[in-house]
């Protein structure tokens, strides 16, 4: 899918759904236990890569949500990078229960 229209989409779905929109804006781990909590068959959240170091601090913050959501049963279904003006601004990562 491509990168306007997977935005498209989640924009869609995030004005259809405003009560899930919050998790959007909660850490990782806030994001999987609500996830957990409401036992949602897959989830997709953002990762910001464009506070401090793109490189590493992205890939640390990936890691630290693939960690909260694989201790609550989640697998990686995805993960979508949104680049702007050849930059990476972050992550758009789903995940689902298998």
């Amino acid at each position: 899918m491509r990168m306007p229209v997977l935005v498209a989409v989640l924009a869609g779905l995030l004005a259809t759904a405003p009560a899930d929109a919050a998790i959007f804006e909660k850490k990782p781990e806030a994001s999987a236990e609500e996830a957990a909590r409401l036992n949602l068959a897959a989830v997709t959240i953002w990762v910001d890569a464009s506070w401090g170091f793109r490189n590493q601090g992205a890939a640390n913050s990936l890691t630290r949500a693939h960690t909260a959501f694989a201790a609550r049963g989640y697998r990686v279904q995805d993960v979508q990078p949104y680049v702007e003006n050849n930059d990476l601004v972050g992550f758009f990562v789903t995940y689902q229960k298998p």
